[in-house]
């Protein structure tokens, strides 16, 4: 899928602002410096369709965009910035969850996970509410281009916990808005979403797996044969 055309329609504070055309909904969820923003810019290919803040926490309004004439892209406002005040956190929750769980037009959740840390308490809330929804679920770990191997083993074991606890194994891609990677699997989500079509399968050069996939070790390797000891082990590409 390509994004070809692209328009912002309005940002929307309560249930009575929300499109009553009847298009499809593609959600953005994350906690506020997620990386949200410069993930949708690359998923759209433009430089500031989502403008990136040095203030997290900025976006208060639920963000349509309109894409190719059918369906929209979603910004929601992020959650978690301690700077954001209680009664305001107490209203994204009162309109997230109507949102995510009841809205009908909602066909697919991206729920962005910071690679660099475990999920926070208001993250497995937020996947909660997730899982709650008919929707289509994919958790989407931004940043993989900036931890290092103990903290991208640290955050994804306790990611798989959560998602266990909840009893659910929703596909996960692996993402980096600076080294430009990811966009393809999502995209291809999204096109599957709005189709009606199967979820995608395809690993995308390793960039898209599941939960479960995600804690498995790896299979032991076998020992080399005879044969191919003699030969040079070829570079990986």
């Amino acid at each position: 899928m390509k994004i070809n055309e692209i328009e912002f329609v309005k940002g929307v504070v309560s249930p009575a602002g929300y499109p009553r055309d009847g298009l499809p909904e593609i959600a953005f969820l994350g906690r506020s410096n997620v990386g949200k923003s410069s993930l949708l810019n690359l998923v759209t290919g433009r430089r500031s369709i989502a403008r990136t803040s040095r203030t997290p926490g900025k976006t208060r309004e639920i963000n349509y965009f309109l894409i190719n004439g059918k369906a929209y892209l979603v910004d929601l406002p992020g959650y978690g910035y301690a700077k954001v005040s209680r009664t305001q956190r107490e209203a994204w929750a009162k309109l997230m969850a109507p949102y995510l769980q009841q809205r009908p037009t909602v066909k697919l959740i991206f729920h962005l996970i910071d690679s660099r840390h475990p999920p926070t308490d208001l993250d497995r809330v937020a996947i909660g509410l997730c899982a709650g929804s008919k929707a289509r679920y994919v958790m989407v770990l931004t940043k993989t281009d900036k931890p290092n191997q103990r903290e991208r083993a640290a955050s994804t074991k306790a990611l798989a916990a959560a998602l266990t606890e909840l009893g659910i194994d929703p596909p996960i891609v692996q993402t980096s808005a600076a080294a430009r990677r990811g966009a393809d699997a999502l995209l291809a989500h999204i096109a599957a979403a709005i189709s009606g079509g199967p979820p995608p399968t395809n690993a995308y050069s390793g960039t898209s797996t599941t939960a479960s996939a995600v804690i498995q070790p790896p299979p032991p390797a076998s020992p080399p044969s005879s044969a191919s000891r003699s030969q040079r082990p070829r570079r990986s590409t």
